[in-house]
Protein backbone atom coordinates (compact mmCIF):
# COMPACT_ATOMS: atom_id res chain seq x y z
CA UNK A 1 0.00 0.00 0.00
CA UNK A 2 2.33 2.62 0.92
CA UNK A 3 4.48 3.50 -2.33
CA UNK A 4 7.09 5.96 -1.08
CA UNK A 5 8.24 7.76 2.48
CA UNK A 6 9.11 11.77 2.45
CA UNK A 7 10.59 13.58 5.91
CA UNK A 8 8.50 16.51 6.94
CA UNK A 9 10.22 18.14 10.04
CA UNK A 10 10.03 15.60 13.00
CA UNK A 11 7.69 13.32 11.40
CA UNK A 12 7.60 10.47 8.02
CA UNK A 13 4.70 10.95 5.78
CA UNK A 14 3.78 7.50 3.68
CA UNK A 15 2.05 8.39 0.38
CA UNK A 16 -0.63 5.38 -0.03
CA UNK A 17 -3.21 4.40 -2.64
CA UNK A 18 -6.70 5.19 -3.53
CA UNK A 19 -7.70 1.64 -1.85
CA UNK A 20 -6.44 3.26 1.83
CA UNK A 21 -9.13 5.97 1.98
CA UNK A 22 -11.83 3.45 0.21
CA UNK A 23 -11.82 1.35 2.88
CA UNK A 24 -12.09 3.90 5.22
CA UNK A 25 -15.11 5.88 3.91
CA UNK A 26 -17.94 7.62 5.91
CA UNK A 27 -21.73 8.35 5.53
CA UNK A 28 -23.00 11.66 5.53
CA UNK A 29 -26.78 11.83 7.80
CA UNK A 30 -26.81 14.06 9.83
CA UNK A 31 -28.46 17.28 10.06
CA UNK A 32 -28.89 20.74 12.75
CA UNK A 33 -31.21 18.29 15.23
CA UNK A 34 -28.91 15.34 14.88
CA UNK A 35 -26.13 17.81 15.68
CA UNK A 36 -27.87 19.29 18.48
CA UNK A 37 -28.80 15.58 20.14
CA UNK A 38 -25.36 14.58 19.69
CA UNK A 39 -23.80 17.32 21.47
CA UNK A 40 -27.09 17.93 24.23
CA UNK A 41 -26.95 13.90 24.89
CA UNK A 42 -23.19 13.87 25.02
CA UNK A 43 -23.55 15.69 28.65
CA UNK A 44 -27.13 15.22 29.96
CA UNK A 45 -26.03 12.44 32.38
CA UNK A 46 -24.00 15.24 34.51
CA UNK A 47 -27.76 16.86 34.85
CA UNK A 48 -28.69 13.78 36.66
CA UNK A 49 -25.65 13.01 38.54
CA UNK A 50 -22.38 14.35 39.71
CA UNK A 51 -22.65 18.31 39.59
CA UNK A 52 -24.03 17.55 43.11
CA UNK A 53 -20.85 16.89 44.77
CA UNK A 54 -19.35 20.39 44.42
CA UNK A 55 -22.28 21.15 46.84
CA UNK A 56 -19.63 19.88 49.60
CA UNK A 57 -16.53 22.01 48.27
CA UNK A 58 -18.92 25.16 48.09
CA UNK A 59 -22.05 25.11 49.57
CA UNK A 60 -25.10 26.67 47.05
CA UNK A 61 -23.62 29.12 45.88
CA UNK A 62 -19.82 28.33 45.24
CA UNK A 63 -21.32 25.83 43.16
CA UNK A 64 -23.96 28.38 41.37
CA UNK A 65 -21.15 31.04 40.79
CA UNK A 66 -18.56 27.84 39.78
CA UNK A 67 -21.49 26.99 37.57
CA UNK A 68 -21.72 30.39 35.88
CA UNK A 69 -17.62 30.56 34.96
CA UNK A 70 -17.82 27.02 34.19
CA UNK A 71 -20.90 27.99 31.94
CA UNK A 72 -18.82 31.14 30.61
CA UNK A 73 -16.16 29.01 29.83
CA UNK A 74 -18.33 26.27 27.54
CA UNK A 75 -20.15 29.17 25.82
CA UNK A 76 -16.74 30.76 24.72
CA UNK A 77 -15.13 27.35 23.58
CA UNK A 78 -18.77 26.49 21.71
CA UNK A 79 -18.48 29.70 19.98
CA UNK A 80 -14.26 29.42 18.95
CA UNK A 81 -15.81 25.56 17.50
CA UNK A 82 -18.71 27.29 15.70
CA UNK A 83 -15.83 29.15 13.76
CA UNK A 84 -13.37 26.60 13.37
CA UNK A 85 -15.12 23.96 12.52
CA UNK A 86 -17.08 24.99 9.23
CA UNK A 87 -13.77 26.17 8.43
CA UNK A 88 -11.86 22.69 8.92
CA UNK A 89 -15.29 20.21 8.18
CA UNK A 90 -12.96 17.17 9.07
CA UNK A 91 -13.85 14.37 11.62
CA UNK A 92 -10.37 15.00 13.29
CA UNK A 93 -12.29 17.77 15.42
CA UNK A 94 -9.81 18.69 18.35
CA UNK A 95 -7.00 17.07 17.00
CA UNK A 96 -7.69 18.90 13.24
CA UNK A 97 -7.46 22.78 14.97
CA UNK A 98 -4.21 22.12 16.64
CA UNK A 99 -2.58 19.97 14.10
CA UNK A 100 -3.06 22.73 11.28
CA UNK A 101 -2.28 25.40 14.40
CA UNK A 102 0.40 23.97 15.95
CA UNK A 103 2.37 21.07 13.80
CA UNK A 104 1.58 17.13 14.25
CA UNK A 105 3.57 17.27 17.69
CA UNK A 106 0.50 20.00 18.62
CA UNK A 107 -2.44 17.82 17.26
CA UNK A 108 -1.36 14.79 18.64
CA UNK A 109 -1.12 16.02 22.43
CA UNK A 110 -4.20 17.68 21.85
CA UNK A 111 -6.04 14.38 20.31
CA UNK A 112 -4.30 12.14 22.94
CA UNK A 113 -5.80 14.64 25.75
CA UNK A 114 -9.34 14.00 24.17
CA UNK A 115 -9.50 10.76 23.98
CA UNK A 116 -8.64 10.04 27.36
CA UNK A 117 -11.72 11.96 28.10
CA UNK A 118 -14.17 9.95 25.41
CA UNK A 119 -12.86 6.66 26.73
CA UNK A 120 -12.55 6.97 29.90
CA UNK A 121 -16.03 8.90 30.13
CA UNK A 122 -18.21 6.44 28.93
CA UNK A 123 -16.50 4.10 31.08
CA UNK A 124 -17.56 5.57 34.24
CA UNK A 125 -21.11 6.09 33.01
CA UNK A 126 -21.86 2.62 32.45
CA UNK A 127 -20.62 2.28 35.74
CA UNK A 128 -23.23 4.49 36.79
CA UNK A 129 -25.87 2.95 34.28
CA UNK A 130 -24.62 -1.26 36.20
CA UNK A 131 -25.31 0.60 40.03
CA UNK A 132 -29.18 1.56 38.86
CA UNK A 133 -30.04 -1.81 36.96
CA UNK A 134 -28.41 -3.46 39.92
CA UNK A 135 -30.57 -1.43 42.18
CA UNK A 136 -33.62 -2.34 40.31
CA UNK A 137 -33.40 -5.49 39.62
CA UNK A 138 -31.54 -7.12 42.98
CA UNK A 139 -28.67 -8.75 41.22
CA UNK A 140 -25.74 -9.28 43.63
CA UNK A 141 -23.02 -7.09 43.79
CA UNK A 142 -20.47 -9.07 42.41
CA UNK A 143 -22.76 -9.25 38.37
CA UNK A 144 -21.55 -5.75 38.43
CA UNK A 145 -19.44 -6.59 35.24
CA UNK A 146 -21.88 -8.59 33.37
CA UNK A 147 -23.86 -4.61 33.55
CA UNK A 148 -21.10 -3.29 31.94
CA UNK A 149 -20.35 -5.95 29.71
CA UNK A 150 -23.80 -5.51 28.42
CA UNK A 151 -23.94 -1.93 28.51
CA UNK A 152 -21.23 -1.92 25.82
CA UNK A 153 -22.52 -4.50 23.49
CA UNK A 154 -25.70 -2.94 23.25
CA UNK A 155 -25.02 0.44 22.60
CA UNK A 156 -21.29 -0.23 20.26
CA UNK A 157 -23.64 -2.56 18.72
CA UNK A 158 -26.15 -0.05 18.02
CA UNK A 159 -23.39 1.99 16.73
CA UNK A 160 -21.79 -0.70 14.55
CA UNK A 161 -25.50 -0.90 12.76
CA UNK A 162 -25.07 2.58 10.83
CA UNK A 163 -24.97 6.22 11.31
CA UNK A 164 -28.55 6.58 10.70
CA UNK A 165 -29.49 4.35 13.80
CA UNK A 166 -26.94 5.99 15.54
CA UNK A 167 -28.19 9.66 14.92
CA UNK A 168 -32.09 8.42 15.82
CA UNK A 169 -30.98 6.59 18.77
CA UNK A 170 -29.55 9.58 20.22
CA UNK A 171 -32.27 12.19 19.46
CA UNK A 172 -34.92 9.81 21.01
CA UNK A 173 -32.98 8.93 24.34
CA UNK A 174 -32.09 12.81 24.25
CA UNK A 175 -35.49 14.06 24.00
CA UNK A 176 -36.54 11.51 26.58
CA UNK A 177 -34.00 12.54 28.95
CA UNK A 178 -34.86 16.19 28.36
CA UNK A 179 -38.17 15.09 28.92
CA UNK A 180 -37.48 13.24 32.47
CA UNK A 181 -35.40 16.32 33.35
CA UNK A 182 -38.66 18.56 32.25
CA UNK A 183 -41.08 16.46 34.74
CA UNK A 184 -38.89 17.20 37.65
CA UNK A 185 -38.87 21.06 37.17
CA UNK A 186 -42.88 21.06 36.96
CA UNK A 187 -43.10 19.02 40.18
CA UNK A 188 -40.25 20.37 41.96
CA UNK A 189 -41.32 24.03 42.04
CA UNK A 190 -44.46 23.67 44.48
CA UNK A 191 -41.79 22.09 46.92
CA UNK A 192 -38.99 24.77 46.49
CA UNK A 193 -37.55 27.01 49.27
CA UNK A 194 -34.07 28.42 48.48
CA UNK A 195 -33.11 29.42 51.79
CA UNK A 196 -34.35 26.40 54.10
CA UNK A 197 -32.52 23.35 51.89
CA UNK A 198 -30.73 25.02 49.35
CA UNK A 199 -29.05 27.14 52.12
CA UNK A 200 -28.20 24.84 54.90
CA UNK A 201 -24.81 24.24 54.39
CA UNK A 202 -22.45 25.51 57.03
CA UNK A 203 -19.07 25.50 57.77
CA UNK A 204 -17.93 23.31 61.20
CA UNK A 205 -14.59 24.05 63.08
CA UNK A 206 -12.37 21.64 60.99
CA UNK A 207 -13.73 23.23 58.52
CA UNK A 208 -15.60 20.91 57.12
CA UNK A 209 -19.18 21.14 55.73
CA UNK A 210 -21.95 20.99 58.64
CA UNK A 211 -25.88 20.78 58.23
CA UNK A 212 -27.96 24.05 59.48
CA UNK A 213 -30.93 22.67 61.09
CA UNK A 214 -33.48 25.32 59.64
CA UNK A 215 -31.21 26.61 56.47
CA UNK A 216 -31.20 30.17 56.64
CA UNK A 217 -27.05 29.86 56.06
CA UNK A 218 -24.42 32.14 53.78
CA UNK A 219 -24.63 32.07 50.09
CA UNK A 220 -20.98 31.27 50.27
CA UNK A 221 -19.79 29.66 53.48
CA UNK A 222 -16.59 28.69 52.46
CA UNK A 223 -15.94 32.35 51.10
CA UNK A 224 -13.68 32.55 47.36
CA UNK A 225 -12.20 29.30 48.36
CA UNK A 226 -15.32 27.59 47.45
CA UNK A 227 -16.03 28.61 44.36
CA UNK A 228 -12.67 27.60 43.21
CA UNK A 229 -12.70 24.12 44.50
CA UNK A 230 -16.56 23.71 43.34
CA UNK A 231 -15.47 24.10 39.35
CA UNK A 232 -14.28 20.89 38.61
CA UNK A 233 -17.74 19.12 39.82
CA UNK A 234 -19.37 22.53 37.62
CA UNK A 235 -17.67 20.89 34.77
CA UNK A 236 -20.30 17.73 34.43
CA UNK A 237 -23.00 19.96 33.59
CA UNK A 238 -21.39 20.69 30.37
CA UNK A 239 -18.55 17.97 29.34
CA UNK A 240 -18.15 17.00 26.15
CA UNK A 241 -20.31 19.47 24.07
CA UNK A 242 -17.10 19.94 22.08
CA UNK A 243 -17.36 16.51 20.71
CA UNK A 244 -19.88 17.89 17.73
CA UNK A 245 -16.70 18.36 15.31
CA UNK A 246 -15.86 14.99 15.44
CA UNK A 247 -19.00 14.40 13.38
CA UNK A 248 -17.92 17.08 10.57
CA UNK A 249 -17.75 14.47 7.58
CA UNK A 250 -20.88 12.76 8.69
CA UNK A 251 -23.13 16.03 8.82
CA UNK A 252 -24.81 17.23 5.15
CA UNK A 253 -23.99 20.38 5.70
CA UNK A 254 -21.20 20.97 8.33
CA UNK A 255 -20.38 24.55 7.41
CA UNK A 256 -24.14 25.72 7.99
CA UNK A 257 -25.35 23.46 10.60
CA UNK A 258 -22.25 22.74 12.51
CA UNK A 259 -22.36 26.46 13.68
CA UNK A 260 -26.41 25.33 14.87
CA UNK A 261 -25.75 22.35 16.33
CA UNK A 262 -23.08 23.77 18.79
CA UNK A 263 -24.85 26.86 19.58
CA UNK A 264 -28.10 25.07 20.31
CA UNK A 265 -26.95 22.67 22.20
CA UNK A 266 -24.85 24.51 24.49
CA UNK A 267 -28.32 27.28 25.25
CA UNK A 268 -30.16 23.98 26.07
CA UNK A 269 -27.29 23.15 28.25
CA UNK A 270 -27.18 26.11 30.26
CA UNK A 271 -31.06 26.34 30.80
CA UNK A 272 -31.01 22.61 31.82
CA UNK A 273 -28.41 23.18 34.23
CA UNK A 274 -29.19 25.97 35.91
CA UNK A 275 -32.93 24.65 36.85
CA UNK A 276 -31.52 21.47 37.78
CA UNK A 277 -29.29 23.57 40.32
CA UNK A 278 -31.86 25.37 41.60
CA UNK A 279 -34.49 22.83 42.07
CA UNK A 280 -32.72 20.13 43.08
CA UNK A 281 -30.59 21.81 45.45
CA UNK A 282 -34.35 23.67 47.20
CA UNK A 283 -36.47 20.82 47.49
CA UNK A 284 -36.74 18.72 50.79
CA UNK A 285 -34.51 15.71 49.96
CA UNK A 286 -33.10 13.43 52.03
CA UNK A 287 -32.69 10.34 54.18
CA UNK A 288 -30.13 8.72 57.54
CA UNK A 289 -30.96 12.18 59.38
CA UNK A 290 -29.31 14.84 56.49
CA UNK A 291 -31.40 16.67 54.25
CA UNK A 292 -31.38 19.38 51.07
CA UNK A 293 -28.45 20.39 49.88
CA UNK A 294 -25.83 18.96 52.47
CA UNK A 295 -27.57 15.51 52.08
CA UNK A 296 -27.12 16.12 47.90
CA UNK A 297 -23.25 16.94 48.78
CA UNK A 298 -22.97 13.20 48.88
CA UNK A 299 -25.79 11.98 46.97
CA UNK A 300 -25.39 9.36 44.21
CA UNK A 301 -28.39 9.82 42.77
CA UNK A 302 -29.86 13.22 43.14
CA UNK A 303 -32.29 13.39 40.51
CA UNK A 304 -34.45 10.17 41.86
CA UNK A 305 -33.83 11.75 45.43
CA UNK A 306 -36.00 14.77 44.13
CA UNK A 307 -38.13 12.26 42.22
CA UNK A 308 -38.92 10.73 45.59
CA UNK A 309 -39.98 14.21 47.14
CA UNK A 310 -42.27 15.24 44.80
CA UNK A 311 -43.98 11.47 43.19
CA UNK A 312 -42.81 9.39 46.61
CA UNK A 313 -40.74 6.08 46.80
CA UNK A 314 -41.96 4.66 43.44
CA UNK A 315 -37.85 3.66 43.40
CA UNK A 316 -37.98 0.96 40.82
CA UNK A 317 -39.78 2.93 38.02
CA UNK A 318 -37.88 6.40 39.11
CA UNK A 319 -34.74 4.33 38.87
CA UNK A 320 -35.46 3.36 34.88
CA UNK A 321 -36.59 7.09 34.33
CA UNK A 322 -32.91 8.28 35.60
CA UNK A 323 -31.36 5.40 33.24
CA UNK A 324 -32.69 7.39 30.64
CA UNK A 325 -30.27 10.16 31.26
CA UNK A 326 -27.11 7.70 31.65
CA UNK A 327 -27.96 5.65 28.39
CA UNK A 328 -28.49 9.23 25.98
CA UNK A 329 -24.50 10.58 27.28
CA UNK A 330 -23.42 6.72 27.23
CA UNK A 331 -24.54 6.15 23.77
CA UNK A 332 -23.65 9.60 22.30
CA UNK A 333 -20.07 9.28 23.76
CA UNK A 334 -19.50 5.61 22.06
CA UNK A 335 -20.40 7.56 18.98
CA UNK A 336 -17.35 10.35 19.60
CA UNK A 337 -14.54 7.51 21.02
CA UNK A 338 -15.41 5.67 17.52
CA UNK A 339 -14.80 8.87 15.31
CA UNK A 340 -11.82 10.24 17.50
CA UNK A 341 -9.69 7.31 17.62
CA UNK A 342 -10.48 6.47 13.91
CA UNK A 343 -9.93 10.17 12.77
CA UNK A 344 -6.50 9.98 14.75
CA UNK A 345 -5.95 6.14 13.23
CA UNK A 346 -6.84 7.66 9.35
CA UNK A 347 -3.52 9.99 9.68
CA UNK A 348 -1.22 7.47 10.98
CA UNK A 349 -0.82 8.86 14.77
CA UNK A 350 -2.53 5.75 15.98
CA UNK A 351 -2.05 2.18 14.64
CA UNK A 352 -3.75 2.50 10.94
CA UNK A 353 -5.98 -0.65 11.21
CA UNK A 354 -8.07 1.23 13.84
CA UNK A 355 -9.57 3.68 11.51
CA UNK A 356 -10.71 0.71 9.00
CA UNK A 357 -15.19 0.80 8.15
CA UNK A 358 -17.03 -1.50 7.54
CA UNK A 359 -17.67 -2.25 3.98
CA UNK A 360 -21.69 -1.70 3.68
CA UNK A 361 -22.77 0.32 6.76
CA UNK A 362 -19.62 2.59 6.66
CA UNK A 363 -19.09 2.74 10.53
CA UNK A 364 -15.78 2.81 12.41
CA UNK A 365 -16.67 -0.95 13.83
CA UNK A 366 -12.62 -1.47 14.46
CA UNK A 367 -12.46 2.35 16.30
CA UNK A 368 -15.68 1.39 18.27
CA UNK A 369 -15.15 -1.96 19.54
CA UNK A 370 -11.20 -0.71 20.63
CA UNK A 371 -12.52 2.22 22.69
CA UNK A 372 -14.73 0.10 23.94
CA UNK A 373 -12.26 -2.58 25.11
CA UNK A 374 -9.77 -0.01 26.20
CA UNK A 375 -12.65 1.40 28.61
CA UNK A 376 -13.56 -2.27 29.85
CA UNK A 377 -10.51 -3.17 30.46
CA UNK A 378 -9.49 -0.22 32.55
CA UNK A 379 -12.97 -1.09 34.77
CA UNK A 380 -12.06 -4.42 35.33
CA UNK A 381 -8.37 -3.99 36.30
CA UNK A 382 -9.39 -1.41 39.02
CA UNK A 383 -12.74 -3.92 39.88
CA UNK A 384 -9.93 -6.62 40.54
CA UNK A 385 -7.35 -4.83 42.15
CA UNK A 386 -9.07 -2.71 44.40
CA UNK A 387 -11.25 -5.98 45.64
CA UNK A 388 -14.49 -6.03 43.81
CA UNK A 389 -17.14 -3.69 45.22
CA UNK A 390 -14.28 -1.92 46.86
CA UNK A 391 -13.55 -0.37 43.21
CA UNK A 392 -16.61 1.21 42.70
CA UNK A 393 -15.18 4.30 44.43
CA UNK A 394 -12.25 4.10 42.37
CA UNK A 395 -13.87 4.18 39.48
CA UNK A 396 -16.76 6.64 40.77
CA UNK A 397 -13.40 8.98 41.23
CA UNK A 398 -10.55 8.30 39.77
CA UNK A 399 -11.70 8.19 36.33
CA UNK A 400 -13.98 10.65 36.39
CA UNK A 401 -11.05 12.72 37.74
CA UNK A 402 -9.20 11.68 34.65
CA UNK A 403 -11.62 12.31 32.22
CA UNK A 404 -12.20 15.96 33.79
CA UNK A 405 -8.37 16.66 33.49
CA UNK A 406 -7.82 15.23 29.92
CA UNK A 407 -10.87 17.30 28.79
CA UNK A 408 -9.56 20.67 30.38
CA UNK A 409 -5.80 19.82 28.69
CA UNK A 410 -7.80 19.52 25.40
CA UNK A 411 -9.42 22.66 26.24
CA UNK A 412 -6.89 24.81 26.64
CA UNK A 413 -4.83 23.35 23.34
CA UNK A 414 -7.88 24.16 21.39
CA UNK A 415 -8.16 27.76 22.96
CA UNK A 416 -4.68 28.54 21.82
CA UNK A 417 -5.49 26.92 18.39
CA UNK A 418 -8.25 29.12 17.80
CA UNK A 419 -5.77 31.87 18.35
CA UNK A 420 -3.55 30.84 16.18
CA UNK A 421 -5.29 30.17 13.56
CA UNK A 422 -6.45 33.55 13.93
CA UNK A 423 -3.18 34.62 13.04
CA UNK A 424 -1.74 32.38 11.14
CA UNK A 425 -4.07 31.51 8.74
CA UNK A 426 -6.38 34.71 8.47
CA UNK A 427 -7.12 33.89 4.94
CA UNK A 428 -9.50 30.62 5.00
CA UNK A 429 -12.60 30.96 4.56
CA UNK A 430 -14.56 31.27 8.06
CA UNK A 431 -18.30 31.32 7.45
CA UNK A 432 -19.49 31.73 10.79
CA UNK A 433 -16.95 33.78 12.84
CA UNK A 434 -16.98 34.07 16.87
CA UNK A 435 -18.50 37.26 18.21
CA UNK A 436 -15.99 36.91 20.90
CA UNK A 437 -13.04 36.32 19.03
CA UNK A 438 -9.54 35.73 20.71
CA UNK A 439 -11.37 37.26 24.12
CA UNK A 440 -13.34 34.03 24.20
CA UNK A 441 -10.48 32.11 23.58
CA UNK A 442 -8.41 33.57 26.35
CA UNK A 443 -10.87 33.19 28.41
CA UNK A 444 -11.55 29.35 27.86
CA UNK A 445 -7.53 29.18 28.28
CA UNK A 446 -7.89 30.82 31.23
CA UNK A 447 -10.48 28.93 33.10
CA UNK A 448 -9.61 25.61 32.16
CA UNK A 449 -6.04 26.65 33.30
CA UNK A 450 -8.12 27.36 37.06
CA UNK A 451 -9.88 24.40 36.89
CA UNK A 452 -6.37 22.10 36.46
CA UNK A 453 -4.94 23.87 38.94
CA UNK A 454 -7.75 22.96 41.17
CA UNK A 455 -7.34 19.49 40.27
CA UNK A 456 -3.66 19.15 41.03
CA UNK A 457 -4.30 20.93 44.26
CA UNK A 458 -6.47 18.40 45.59
CA UNK A 459 -5.54 15.54 46.90
CA UNK A 460 -8.78 13.38 45.81
CA UNK A 461 -7.64 14.03 41.94
CA UNK A 462 -4.38 13.06 42.56
CA UNK A 463 -4.89 9.38 41.37
CA UNK A 464 -6.40 10.82 38.34
CA UNK A 465 -3.65 12.83 37.71
CA UNK A 466 -1.21 9.77 38.14
CA UNK A 467 -3.33 7.98 35.72
CA UNK A 468 -3.79 10.60 33.31
CA UNK A 469 0.63 10.87 33.29
CA UNK A 470 0.88 7.58 32.85
CA UNK A 471 -2.10 7.89 29.51
CA UNK A 472 0.29 10.52 28.39
CA UNK A 473 3.63 9.23 28.80
CA UNK A 474 2.39 6.34 27.05
CA UNK A 475 0.62 7.58 23.73
CA UNK A 476 3.85 10.06 23.21
CA UNK A 477 6.15 6.97 23.49
CA UNK A 478 4.27 5.19 20.87
CA UNK A 479 4.01 8.20 18.71
CA UNK A 480 7.99 9.28 19.22
CA UNK A 481 9.41 5.92 18.41
CA UNK A 482 6.42 4.63 16.02
CA UNK A 483 3.55 6.97 14.97
CA UNK A 484 5.32 9.55 13.58
CA UNK A 485 7.22 7.83 11.29
CA UNK A 486 4.06 6.38 9.62
CA UNK A 487 1.44 9.53 9.14
CA UNK A 488 -0.55 9.44 6.18
CA UNK A 489 -2.15 12.55 4.13
CA UNK A 490 -5.34 12.29 5.71
CA UNK A 491 -8.04 15.46 5.56
CA UNK A 492 -6.48 17.15 8.20
CA UNK A 493 -3.09 16.61 7.35
CA UNK A 494 -3.72 17.76 3.31
CA UNK A 495 -5.24 21.09 5.16
CA UNK A 496 -2.58 21.90 7.40
CA UNK A 497 0.41 21.07 5.16
CA UNK A 498 -0.89 22.89 2.16
CA UNK A 499 -2.11 25.85 4.78
CA UNK A 500 -5.88 25.32 3.54
CA UNK A 501 -5.15 26.61 0.17
CA UNK A 502 -3.42 23.68 -1.90
CA UNK A 503 -5.52 21.10 -3.16
CA UNK A 504 -5.03 17.81 -2.26
CA UNK A 505 -3.70 16.09 -5.53
CA UNK A 506 -0.78 18.56 -6.02
CA UNK A 507 0.46 18.30 -2.48
CA UNK A 508 1.63 14.64 -2.78
CA UNK A 509 4.38 14.84 -5.03
CA UNK A 510 5.67 17.91 -3.67
CA UNK A 511 5.35 17.07 0.07
CA UNK A 512 8.85 17.49 1.10
CA UNK A 513 8.55 21.10 0.22
CA UNK A 514 5.90 22.18 1.87
CA UNK A 515 6.88 22.20 5.59
CA UNK A 516 10.02 22.59 6.59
Amino acid sequence: MATEKQQVGSVRYEQVDDGYFARRQLRRYAGVWSLWALGVGAVISGHFSGWNLGLASGGFGGLLIAALIIGAMYVALSFSLAEMSPALPHTGGAYSFARSAMGPWGGFVTGLAENMEYVLTPAVIVFFIGSYLQSIFATPPEWQPLWWLAGYTLFVGLNLVGVELSFRVSLVVTLLALAVLAVFWISAIPHFDLSRWALNIGVGADGAPVELANGGGEFLPFGIKGILAAMPFAVWLFLAIEQLPLAAEESHDPVRDMPRGLLLGIATLLFSAFMVLFLNSGIAVGKDGASGAFYLSTAAEPLLDGFRVTFGDYASVLALLAVIGLIASFHTIIFAFGRQIYSLSRAGYFPRFLSLTHGTRQTPHVALITGALMGLAVMLVIWVVAGGEAGAAVIGGTLLNMAVFGAMISYGFQAVSFILLRRRLPHIPRPFVSPLGETGAWLVLLIASVTLCMQLADPVYRAGVMGAAAWYAAGILYFALLGRHRLVLSPEEEFALARGEAAAAPLRPALADVEA
